[in-house]
């Protein structure tokens, strides 16, 4: 996106999502006078990003939208200092263009590459004196079928899961969110650690694969 701070397209399976970042000098009326930044986050399903049109979400957000937006909010200002931040503000929109599950999982994961190729360029046009990105984000979807486990579920999986469980995860395997849910029958203790043994390397290998993304070779 030849306007926006940064942009980054990422997929997963047949899921697909468009990040973008933007910037601001200043910060919400609450945050002035703190000498600290800001970052806010929203996310959107594009009209045909689903077998069923999605109304374009005006006036008033789902519970969902606001919920996601959220999510991702959160997890992209725990790897920022926003001390170095300064008084700025950065808007970060996840678009979803194709949506087969995991969507929020990847528009955190494609996000945060977003985010650290907009720090990039903030620091090296002068508006900030050192990159605030102090760690890596990701985010994976795992659940439970029939006693299996899955990793970054589809939406044919994600529909007959039993248990549901979103990570996210930074880049010393510190876990920031974990969002559970057992839709079909509770799940025990030693099921979740299962699940988190699983959703571990899933991280470790997109954490890889943010770091290719940001290689001066794959840039445009």
């Amino acid at each position: 996106m030849g306007f926006a701070l940064s942009s980054v397209l990422v997929r997963s399976g047949r899921t697909a999502v468009l990040c973008s970042i933007g910037h601001e000098a200043g910060v919400p009326r609450w945050r002035m006078g703190s000498g600290k930044g800001w970052l806010s986050a929203e996310y959107r399903l594009l009209p045909g990003s689903t077998p069923e049109r999605q109304k374009r979400e005006l006036l008033k957000l789902s519970g969902r939208t606001q919920e996601i937006q959220r999510l991702i909010g959160r997890s992209l200002r725990a790897c920022l200092d926003m001390e170095a931040l300064g008084e700025n503000t950065l808007l970060v929109d996840c678009d979803v263009i194709q949506a087969d599950a995991g969507t929020r999982t990847a528009a955190i994961t494609g996000a945060w590459v977003a985010l650290q190729r907009a720090c990039e360029r903030l620091v090296k046009r002068g508006d900030l004196s050192h990159n605030p990105v102090r760690d890596q984000v990701a985010a994976v979807s795992v659940g439970l079928i029939g006693g299996e486990a899955l990793l970054d579920l589809n939406y044919s999986e994600d529909s007959q899961a039993d248990v549901d469980l979103n990570v996210v995860m930074d880049g010393s395997g510190r876990l920031l969110e974990l969002q559970g849910t057992a839709e079909g029958a509770p799940f025990s203790r030693s099921e979740l650690t299962r699940l988190l043994d699983l959703a571990e390397p899933g991280l470790t290998a997109l954490m890889a694969a943010q770091q290719r993304a940001l290689a001066p070779e794959s840039r445009p």
